[in-house]
């Protein structure tokens, strides 16, 4: 079972790993984080399970947002087209599309490296689904939608192994 002791042992090793001192839980289990200006990435413990759920916000929509966006949404959290394992929710409140991962917390201890660089990979995710998601806000059309992340790295400025 994980305790709140080796998710803190974890997070330590996060934070030693990428440099940003955020990496650190509140009362709750929350890391909340905010990066490149961009995402906020919320990492929340779930004790009786061992799960360590990820929660990025990609986007806010607007309330007139265009069925496209929702059809591209439906899809990917259907079939996990371009979601790599995660799926996508609409905040009803906000209309803010946030993106969800969930990880086995003594897994990604046993690696905190693969961690950080599949933290790094959700963020490059995100950015393909944020344009993805302003394109069709724009009345943007459907063509190839299998485009790269680019070098593009969130945390490279706080990690060795991004440099």
């Amino acid at each position: 079972m994980t305790t709140k002791d080796s998710y803190a042992k974890f997070l330590a090793e996060v934070r030693k790993e990428t440099g940003i001192d955020a990496f650190t839980s509140d009362e709750t289990g929350l890391v909340s984080v905010r990066v490149d200006d961009a995402y906020n990435v919320n990492l929340q413990l779930v004790e009786g399970t061992g799960r360590l759920l990820c929660f990025v916000e990609v986007a806010e929509l607007p309330h007139d947002a265009s069925k496209a966006v929702y059809r591209d949404l439906l899809v990917g959290g259907l079939f996990g087209k371009e979601t790599a394992g995660g799926y996508f929710a609409i905040e009803p409140e906000t209309e803010t599309v946030v993106y969800n991962y969930s990880f086995d917390l003594e897994k990604a201890a046993e690696d905190v490296e693969d961690f950080v660089a599949t933290i790094e990979k959700i963020l490059q995710l995100c950015d393909i689904w944020a344009e993805r998601i302003k394109a069709d806000l724009n009345g943007g059309g459907n063509g190839d939608r299998t485009e790269e992340a680019g070098s593009l790295s969130h945390l490279a400025g706080n990690s060795a192994i991004f440099a």
